[in-house]
């Protein structure tokens, strides 16, 4: 039984919301490949970050909930690191420094519960599947980043954007190899599949199914709530979905990769649809944003899903 602080409070925990997104479009900052995680190698990168991750542990505080700290190390794989410039072993220390970091950022924040949570994106685009992995090859290549995080005391870690199950399960399996608990979230079109086809009650049975169920839970990221809504209906599976990291924007994968603006949406209705999503989803543990949200839309969520702090 997984001991994650989470999934054992009486109020669903906090997390961040579209961490590259604020970077780019309100920081202005320069992120080649989507990558936020060569900015923990400068004075200015970091203390941008430092900016970001405070909104929201303020938010944790204000609202008296806990919440899971990521690092910011969707792109710290092998191939997204080769094309920054960072071989193997530099890439396994600058994961365990992103440990490291959160770390830091957790020890000034004494009165807030916090989770420290190793983030470990797709080999991929993470909009599209592209080339495949089997979960064999799959849980060899998300090896080397599982492996620093428990070996730099991260908590957990939670496999972001999946577009394919097997991926999430290689990530699983290699999380258990290296003895820390681990997450998947999966990502969706617009209608509520991933982009490998899978409905999301097929991919959690998958991974469920082929790592005798050894995920801590599952989550959906980097979709509308209106495009995953309809999927959450009906079947026990619905318990294992713990977790949502919605986009602000209804506009499909392939119409952001377009976009030359951030669409913040609605704010109001977004946190609307999160109330809806937890009315079907009663063992939600926790919620943030992904792409186009920021401090502002995970306030908006928790003041109208969090019951006030006694």
């Amino acid at each position: 039984m997984t001991t994650l602080p989470q999934l054992h409070h009486e109020r669903p925990f906090v997390t961040d919301g579209g961490l590259e997104t604020t970077l780019v479009f309100h920081d202005g900052i320069d992120l080649p490949d989507f990558a936020a995680f060569p900015l923990l190698d400068t004075e200015d990168g970091r203390e941008a970050l430092d900016r970001y991750y405070t909104a929201y542990l303020d938010i944790a505080r204000r609202h008296g909930t806990g919440i899971v700290l990521d690092t910011p190390t969707w792109r710290a794989n092998l191939d997204w690191g080769a094309r920054l410039g960072y071989d193997p072993e530099a890439l396994v220390a600058l994961n365990r420094r992103a440990v490291g970091y959160v770390d830091d950022l957790a020890a000034g924040w004494p009165d807030v519960t916090t989770v420290r949570n190793g983030v470990i994106g797709p080999r991929g685009d993470g909009y599209a599947v592209g080339a495949t992995m089997s979960s064999g090859e799959a849980a060899s290549y998300h090896a080397l980043q599982a492996r620093a995080f428990a070996d730099a005391g991260a908590e957990m870690v939670t496999a972001v954007t999946m577009t394919y199950s097997q991926e999430a399960v290689g990530i699983v399996r290699a999380a258990t190899s290296a003895g820390i608990p681990a997450v998947a979230s999966f990502t969706v079109e617009t209608d509520g599949r991933l982009p490998s086809g899978e409905t999301l009650a097929d991919a959690v049975a998958a991974v469920d199914r082929e790592t005798d169920g050894a995920a801590a839970y599952f989550m959906v990221n980097c979709a509308h709530p209106t495009h995953f809504a309809g999927a959450l209906q009906g079947g026990s599976w619905l318990d294992r979905i713990q977790g949502i990291r919605a986009n602000a924007s209804r506009l499909s994968h392939a119409e952001l990769d377009e976009a030359e603006e951030l669409d913040i949406g609605d704010i109001d209705e977004l946190a609307g649809d999160y109330a809806e999503l937890q009315r079907r989803l009663p063992r939600l543990a926790v919620f943030g944003g992904c792409c186009g949200t920021d401090h502002r839309h995970v306030d908006a969520v928790a003041a109208t899903i969090l019951t006030p702090a006694t």
